[in-house]
């Protein structure tokens, strides 16, 4: 048996196996990987809070920019790459899929200098845009001025990994992302606090782990794809530029990247109007959308693994298949982030209680959580779908579900600012804005031809 058949899910496995068993079988190892980058988070924030308030303050205005970058290049660009190398595969096109691997690559490397560049000059004006001052803004230049000296890896990182899951092989890149994630987490603390031998760093060497980890990540990779374990193998020799290769990638992926520069944005705009309401508030707020933070890897592992599923039948012409791929996807992952939002709405103290016993801001957290958790299902669905539709190389309809999103928290958060209105009301619209994003998103699907010959309406249903 060839060694890459023990990581990877065959092109003639994946068009032909029952649906819901195969996209389980994809879905574990992306969860476990995407789990422990999750959590790297919070270590993050753990040892900034021992630090000081200062250091707390300065993370939080980087962070929306670290996840920015990491959703951009691993959930926008990187399911670009993995939904053109699919497609490929799927239609036989085996010497494409590896001039596609190629072009990807180039790709994540010139996205990681450019936002490298961005952030190293732009840092200190961001910074001030989001309301950074004094010591705050002073910190945050800190951590960013080196985690962002590693925006190339990041960016190599995510772009090999979707390499590898548009072959269908979830094991390695979630394997590669879990093992990162860890020495990222060990590292972080000791060069936080100068254990051993090693000097204190403070935030400079939480920021220096990351940027560790995602270099190793990258060079193990790189190798792990030049090698003959590799399904689609990485060949540099006789590299030339083709337009229309970057451009199979980049006409998903550049529309994809609208997505999480939504998300951001949503997150950045809540936050500016629930500080209104007080401190106390803005902490439930943050309780819960930390809770949210950590649904996303569920949905997320779904949504990865249909994109190969969906992307090769697409590519072998299996329409219908393509669409049942991604109802069942998003069902499945509707079913499950909806089922924990009814749960934390009925008892939001099992996960309140675990950040404060103040009685004003646990209130907070569970008028959010009783507004918004029923909505996660909605959730869970569209951030599925997405991806599904990424695979399909349709990414139109759920990008302006995304918008229909934002614009509904910007324009109707102003207008209760306005009116004055209590902070539930705020609550209750943004669990209204996810129930409309995911809706939107299916209705977009359902009525987006997939393939030539498809009548505009689609032909799978939920």
């Amino acid at each position: 048996m060839n060694k890459s058949v023990t990581v990877t899910v065959k092109p003639s496995v994946i068009l032909s196996a029952p649906i819901l068993p195969t996209l389980l079988r994809m879905t574990l190892p992306n969860l476990l990987g995407m789990t422990a980058t999750a959590l790297v988070a919070i270590a993050e924030t753990a040892y900034a809070g021992r630090l000081g308030t200062t250091a707390l303050a300065g993370l939080a205005l980087v962070f929306p920019l670290v996840m920015l970058q990491q959703m951009m290049s691993s959930g926008a660009m990187g399911g670009g790459v993995s939904s053109a190398i699919a497609r490929a595969l799927g239609a036989g096109e085996e010497e494409r899929a590896s001039l596609l691997a190629v072009h990807a690559m180039v790709i994540g490397g010139i996205a990681g200098v450019a936002f490298s560049a961005i952030m190293l000059v732009g840092g200190p004006w961001i910074f001030a845009l989001l309301g950074g001052r004094g010591q705050a803004a002073e910190a945050a230049l800190t951590y960013a001025n080196v985690v962002f000296l590693g925006s190339t890896g990041v960016w190599l990182t995510n772009t090999l990994a979707s390499i590898c899951r548009g072959t269908g092989n979830m094991k390695v890149p979630s394997a590669t992302l879990l093992t990162a994630a860890i020495l990222q987490a060990v590292l972080g603390g000791v060069l936080c606090f100068g254990l051993g031998p090693l000097p204190r760093l403070g935030l400079a060497g939480i920021a220096l782990a990351n940027v560790i980890a995602f270099t190793a990540a990258t060079a193990f990779l790189l190798w792990f794809l030049t090698s003959s374990r590799a399904r689609v193998r990485l060949r540099f020799a006789g590299f030339v530029p083709e337009g229309p290769i970057f451009q199979d990638i980049l006409r998903v992926g550049v529309l994809a990247c609208l997505s999480p520069i939504q998300t951001v944005l949503s997150i950045l705009i809540l936050a500016r109007l629930v500080a209104e309401f007080g401190p106390e508030a803005l902490a439930g707020y943050g309780i819960g959308a930390r809770f949210e933070f950590l649904l996303v890897p569920f949905a997320f592992a779904v949504g990865v693994a249909c994109v190969p599923m969906v992307g090769m039948a697409i590519g072998a012409g299996q329409i219908a298949r393509a669409r049942a791929v991604a109802w069942n996807g998003g069902v499945l992952s509707a079913a499950v982030t909806g089922a924990v939002g009814i749960l934390v709405a009925i008892w939001p103290e099992l996960w309140t209680r675990l950040f404060t016993t103040d009685a004003a801001v646990l209130a907070a957290a569970r008028t959010y959580f009783q507004c918004v958790g029923p909505a996660y299902g909605f959730f869970g669905l569209g951030l599925c779908l997405y991806f599904a539709s990424q695979g399909a190389g349709k990414v139109l309809g759920p990008v302006l579900a995304g918008t229909a999103r934002l614009v509904v928290i910007a324009v109707g958060g102003w207008l209760l600012a306005r009116a004055g209105a209590p902070t539930w009301q705020l609550f209750l619209l943004v669990g209204a804005a996810m129930t409309a994003y995911g809706l939107l998103t299916a209705l977009g699907i359902h009525l987006v031809a997939w393939g030539r010959g498809e009548p505009q309406r689609g032909d799978g249903s939920p």
